[in-house]
This record gives structure tokens, C-alpha cells and sequence, in this order.
């Protein structure tokens, strides 16, 4: 194979959501979301991820707000998850298991949701009513 061919199969093969990602803010901490913003990319997540840093996550984005429910099959890490409401603030925040089919819900209708390490918003002192800023940066959800 030739260069240039290699180039455009490395290409091609990284997955969607790690091409675009969004800067968000809650309170005084920064972090960057991978974007699940159609059905695809919702539906596969964070599923079969080794690892994630620190203050990576995954923003997922809907195209109405309803009561949306996650589950962790096919997960090897475990996460912590906060719906968001349209208007930026926190719904709820659930603390979820690897590879488990345990539901977590949102208490209200969430627009979006976000994943990221477990324990991480607990350790950064994040709760319900928190804003998060930055979601007008994303696409609308499909």
C-alpha cells in the first residue's frame, strides 16, 4: 500500500465521536465531551472504552427533551451520568456500574446527558441545579 492509502485508512477508521468534542464548563471546571448526537452514536456510547481521562466524557445530545433512561451492558468502566435539562442545568446525577442492565432515569426531561468517570462530579462538589456551560456549542441532536 502506498502512503497516502494508509493515511486515508487510518482515517476512516477512527470512530465519529472521537472527531468531535466540545469544551464544557460546570462551576470552575473545564472538560472535554466526545458528542453523541444520532441514534449510532448514542446507541454504541462509551461501550467497550478501556479508559477515559480524567476530565473527558461523553455529552449526549437528544432531539427533544424526555425522561431518558441508560443502562451500562457492554461498559467496562463505570461512570457517573447527570441529565441536563434544555436550559443547561443538572436534572439529576446517577453513579452507575460496569457492565450491569440497571436503569438510571432522568427525574425530569433531559436534553442531554453526560457521562464521566464515576465519582466525578461528586469529587468536583457538582450537583443538581448546577448549570453547564457550553451547550449551545452542540449540534442538534438527530
Amino acid at each position: 500500500m502506498r502512503p497516502l492509502q494508509i493515511l486515508l485508512l487510518l482515517c476512516l477508521a477512527i470512530p465519529p465521536a472521537w472527531a468531535d468534542t466540545l469544551v464544557l464548563r460546570i462551576k470552575q471546571h473545564s472538560l472535554q465531551a466526545e458528542l453523541a448526537a444520532t441514534p449510532q452514536s448514542r446507541e454504541h456510547g462509551l461501550m467497550q472504552r478501556q479508559q477515559l481521562c480524567a476530565n473527558c466524557g461523553m455529552l449526549f445530545v437528544f432531539p427533544r427533551a424526555e425522561r431518558h433512561t441508560f443502562w451500562m451492558k457492554n461498559t467496562a468502566l463505570p461512570f457517573s451520568i447527570a441529565f441536563i435539562a434544555s436550559d443547561g442545568s443538572i436534572i439529576n446525577i446517577a453513579e452507575m456500574q460496569a457492565d450491569t442492565t440497571d436503569y438510571h432515569q432522568a427525574q425530569g426531561d433531559a436534553l442531554y446527558a453526560l457521562e464521566m468517570n464515576r465519582g466525578w462530579f461528586t469529587g468536583n462538589a457538582i450537583k443538581a441545579g448546577d448549570k453547564v456551560q457550553g451547550l449551545e456549542q452542540a449540534p442538534v441532536g438527530q
